[in-house]
C-alpha cells in the first residue's frame, strides 16, 4: 500500500514510542502528538486545554499562515491528540476532576489509543485504514440502525 511521507514518519515514531515505553497520554512530550513532534511540547500552546479541538489565538494564527509541523496543521494536531485521549478513556478536555484511566501506561489502553490514531492518520491522508483487517478476512460490516449488534456480510 502506498502511504504518504508524513504518515510513514508518524507511524514509525508511534511504533517506537509504544515499544520503548515512551508513550504517556498525560505528558505533552510523550503523548501521541508529542511523539510525532519529536518529544516537543510547543503544540500545547495551540489550545487553552489539553484534549480540546478548539484552537486558541496562537493556533489560529499558525493555521491561517498555513504552517505545518512534521506535516500536520495545528488543527490536525489537536484532532490527533483528542482522538488518542478519547480512545484511551479520558473525559475531555483533561481536568483533574474528569474521568481518566486508572493506569494510563497500560499497554491495552495505549494500544486502543494508537489504533484510533492510526485510523485517523490514514483518514487525514485519504488512504485506506492500515488497521482495517476486513480485506484480510474478506468481510464488510453492514450498517444497521442498531449499533449494539452489527451484522457481518461475507463476500
Amino acid at each position: 500500500m502506498k502511504t504518504t511521507d508524513r504518515l510513514d514518519m508518524a507511524l514509525n515514531k508511534l511504533y517506537k514510542a509504544f515499544h520503548n515505553d515512551t508513550l504517556h497520554p498525560e505528558c505533552c512530550n510523550q503523548c501521541a502528538v508529542g511523539n510525532i513532534l519529536d518529544h516537543n511540547d510547543f503544540w500545547k500552546n495551540f489550545a487553552e486545554q489539553h484534549g480540546t479541538l478548539e484552537l486558541n489565538y496562537l493556533g489560529r494564527v499558525h493555521e491561517q499562515l498555513g504552517r505545518k509541523f512534521n506535516g500536520y496543521s495545528p488543527s490536525e494536531l489537536l484532532l490527533i491528540e483528542h482522538t488518542f485521549l478519547n480512545a484511551c478513556g479520558y473525559q475531555l478536555p483533561l481536568h483533574y476532576k474528569h474521568k481518566r484511566p486508572d493506569d494510563p501506561k497500560n499497554k491495552d489502553i495505549l494500544f486502543d489509543g494508537l489504533s484510533a490514531v492510526v485510523s485517523l492518520l490514514c483518514q487525514l491522508d485519504g488512504i485506506s485504514d492500515v488497521m482495517d483487517c476486513s480485506d484480510l478476512f474478506q468481510y464488510e460490516k453492514k450498517n444497521t440502525a442498531i449499533k449494539k449488534s452489527p451484522t457481518l456480510q461475507f463476500i
